[in-house]
């Protein structure tokens, strides 16, 4: 190429500056795109996130990342959450999931071989547990995805043109989804929106309000509401039973809701906890005829405790396209793998094991029932004792006028408002309760939850908790030691918190704040004299104010706990007294909280008005030193005031001038005058300070004797000679201190202008003292209104 270019090129020098052009452009197009390819890269890395730029990480890596998210860091507190008790089933469980990726990468024709064999073992070996006879199984993680799909097969089963007209079918003769009032939150409204249905195609049966269990469904309400939609042009399609409601436990008369679903041609589904007891020798009459439904959702892995197992819904149908198109079955292997963990797990348990681990939640409820029955002050909340293995109980106190087999519902004479105020203070104590056990007894398992008619109640169920959290007969004594060790504290809270009301209420500057949340005594607000009643906002003063005031209580060392916090419907602070175990003297605690808090707010009105005192003060004083100058300037004359010429006059004729001070009193808010202190070489009293306000309640405590406690009277303990003796011994202590005030205070009566009198002295150094001070103090004449 260099040679044609010469050949062509006669002249040297151009050739060679060709030559020179062609190797320096190569040079910077190479360089060029050097610099393109390094961007490219950059941009591609800067746009990557960090953990996928590289060749990659190892493993130790990625798992330690795992773990970091799994636990957090170090540095965070470790929250007391529980923690499920992963056995070797546990592994078996979760080996399915490793188990069902690797199956899924066979060909297809062993694929199917053998997910095959696993969805029918599998439903073959639930339905015999059980005794759901003849069933088909469908397997999914949401609980409530089985219902929905049962839903959809009610719908094709009963309008056969709805795969070709579709919704215009269900417009025409609108479908109806009846749910109990007790059914779990949440689930009419799950339906709808998986359906794609109105709200107004459910309807709400209520439960029992005379005869029966008030978490039952109702029945002869059933039947009513079902004629009624049938002459309205709707359709009937599916009711939902509870074999143990998501609150209580209770089971539906599910016997009666057969036959009347079969004579309306209704689905009837049913769900529940109690479905776990069919795998027992003896079951119940009410939940054995659920083995006669249409179908049912079991949940096999809280009850077994499995992880990560998937919920079973059981259903009889004899149309395979049906099912296919409702999507209960389905012909991917990845859907038919989802059984692959339980059926690993139910081979490695075997029938024993299942049946034994319902079997021990079984126990440990009736175990629970039957100690709360010898308790004092717990009611039960339980349909069938014998069977149910869910416990609720709650605490209650009878009020006067109450039949304790109605849960202490009051009687009719009794006021509304007291009424209401010990449904709520009972709301509030259960509820504390209820966290005071979890907190001692985390492997219970409990819940705390709110009941429309009964309030607030503590709930057990073992079959949902006692397999994965290994709860043993012993965490059920120590529970029921531990209900017994608190009722002394609820009961002597409840029977003070009216006499606490009355007590604020009739208390000058204290304000009662209703607060059915706190389970403690009482709240008390503390109204100071710039506070706005009317108004809802924060108040500054009010908190500096309220927070003096719990400091001071907390300083007593008194066996109740006091909080502040902002009250109940405002955001004024308040101050929330705790729980009481033993007998409290109310009148004290008012008492006290009134005193202190008057207290600090006097102290701080007087530090707030300080400064203006102060201020005001020295204006005055300056006034009055100007107005003393002019009087001395009159008095000495003008020639006095020359440098040369006073010092001359002052020698030869002295000035006998007054020494005239002044001295601000913070007391009084007020300047007084010198004179008295130059004349009688003492500093003055002023005026007397006001006297700090105390309790007239304020009284002796015996020695070991804590805040607010009342005095022992009638005790065995302290006999009534012994008190009296003592309280001689404390007068007798208390007599020469009295003595001597009354003596000091008769001495300032006689001389009201006079020095206070000098502590004791021995008689010899009393005398040389005196003789000295004789000696060497100046003769003043004593002033004519002392004589």
């Amino acid at each position: 190429m260099d040679a044609s270019l010469e050949k062509k090129i006669a002249d040297p020098t151009l050739a060679e500056m060709g030559k020179n052009l062609k190797e320096a452009m190569k040079m910077l197009e190479d360089s060029q795109r050097r610099t393109e390819e390094e961007n490219g890269k950059k941009l591609l890395s800067g746009d990557i996130p960090g953990p996928l730029q590289g060749s990659g990480q190892d493993m130790v890596s990625i798992l330690q990342l795992v773990q970091n998210l799994m636990h957090g860091d170090e540095d965070e507190q470790p929250q007391s959450t529980r923690i499920q008790n992963i056995g070797e089933q546990g592994h078996i469980s979760l080996l399915g999931h490793s188990l069902g990726a690797y199956i899924s990468t066979l060909d297809k024709e062993k694929l199917r071989k053998l997910t095959t064999r696993i969805l029918s073992d599998t439903t073959l070996w639930l339905c015999r547990i059980f005794r759901y006879e003849n069933g088909c199984a469908y397997f999914h993680e949401e609980e409530r995805e089985g219902l929905a799909k049962i839903c959809r097969l009610a719908i094709h089963s009963r309008y056969e043109d709805f795969v070709v007209d579709g919704f215009n079918v269900l417009y025409n003769r609108k479908p109806v989804i009846y749910l109990s009032a007790a059914a779990r939150p949440g689930l009419g409204q799950y339906l709808c929106n998986q359906l794609g249905l109105p709200f107004p195609c459910l309807c709400r049966v209520p439960c029992n309000t005379v005869f029966g269990s008030q978490h039952q469904m109702d029945v002869a309400f059933l039947e009513k509401l079902i004629k009624d939609d049938i002459e309205r042009g709707k359709l009937p399609l599916l009711l939902v039973a509870n074999a143990g409601t998501a609150a209580v436990g209770h089971t539906d008369k599910i016997g009666r809701l057969k036959e009347l679903c079969e004579q309306y041609g209704i689905w009837l589904h049913v769900e529940g906890v109690n479905l776990a007891t069919l795998a027992l020798g003896y079951v119940s009459s009410s939940v054995l005829a659920a083995t006669k439904c249409g179908s049912m959702t079991l949940t096999p892995g809280p009850w077994l405790g499995l992880p990560a197992v998937p919920a079973v819904t059981l259903y009889k149908h004899d149309d395979p396209a049906l099912t296919l198109v409702s999507g209960l079955t389905s012909n991917k292997p990845a859907d038919k793998l989802r059984a692959l963990p339980l059926w690993l797990s139910l081979q490695y348990l075997g029938l024993d094991g299942i049946v034994e681990r319902i079997k021990h939640a079984c126990q440990l409820s009736q175990r629970l029932q039957e100690s709360l029955k010898k308790v004092n002050h717990i009611k039960i909340l339980v349909e069938d004792e014998l069977s149910s293995p869910v416990v609720v109980f709650r605490f209650f106190q009878e009020l006067p006028g109450s039949d304790p087999g109605l849960n202490a519902i009051p009687a009719p004479s009794a006021a509304p408002s007291a009424v209401g105020r010990e449904r709520h203070s009972c709301d509030a104590l259960n509820r504390w309760l209820g966290e005071q056990l979890k907190q001692l007894v985390p492997m219970s398992g409990l819940t705390v939850m709110d009941l429309e008619v009964e309030g607030t109640c503590v709930r057990f169920s073992p079959l949902m908790t006692a397999a994965v959290l290994g709860t043993r007969g012993e965490d059920v004594d120590q529970l029921v030691a531990c209900v017994q060790s608190k009722l002394p504290v609820l009961t002597c809270t409840l029977q003070l918190r009216e006499e606490f009301k009355q007590e604020v209420e009739a208390t000058a500057g204290l304000l009662y704040v209703d607060d059915p949340n706190w389970p403690g005594i009482g709240v008390v607000r503390y109204e100071h004299a710039n506070d706005d009643k009317s108004s809802l906002k924060l108040d500054p003063e009010g908190e500096k104010i309220h927070a003096g005031l719990l400091k001071k209580l907390n300083e007593l060392e008194s066996d109740l706990t006091f909080k502040m916090g902002p009250e109940y419907k405002s955001m004024k602070s308040c101050i929330y007294i705790g729980m009481a175990s033993d007998d409290i003297d109310i009148s004290e605690l008012v008492e006290t909280i009134a005193v202190t808090a008057r207290e600090i707010e006097e102290d701080s009105r007087l530090l707030e008005n300080m400064t203006e005192v102060v201020r005001k003060g020295i204006q005055e004083a300056q006034v009055q030193l100007q107005k003393a100058n002019e009087e001395r300037l009159l008095e000495e004359g003008v020639l006095r005031q020359i440098p040369v010429v006073g010092s001359v006059l002052n020698w030869f004729s002295p000035v006998q001038a007054s020494q005239k001070g002044r001295t601000f009193n913070l007391t009084a808010g007020s300047l007084e005058s010198t004179e008295h202190t130059y004349v009688y070489k003492v500093q003055g009293s002023g005026v007397t300070p006001p006297q700090t306000p105390t309790g007239t309640r304020a009284k002796q405590r015996l020695p070991g004797q804590k805040p607010f406690k009342r005095s022992l009277r009638g005790s065995d303990a302290i006999s009534e000679t012994s008190s009296v003796s003592h309280i001689e011994d404390l007068e007798k202590m208390e007599q020469p201190s009295g003595g001597q005030e009354a003596a000091e205070a008769k001495s300032h009566e006689r001389h009201p202008g006079a020095p206070a009198p000098p502590e004791a002295e021995p008689p010899g150094a009393l005398q040389d003292g005196a003789q000295g001070l004789q000696d060497d103090r100046p003769q003043v004449e004593e002033p004519e209104s002392l004589r």
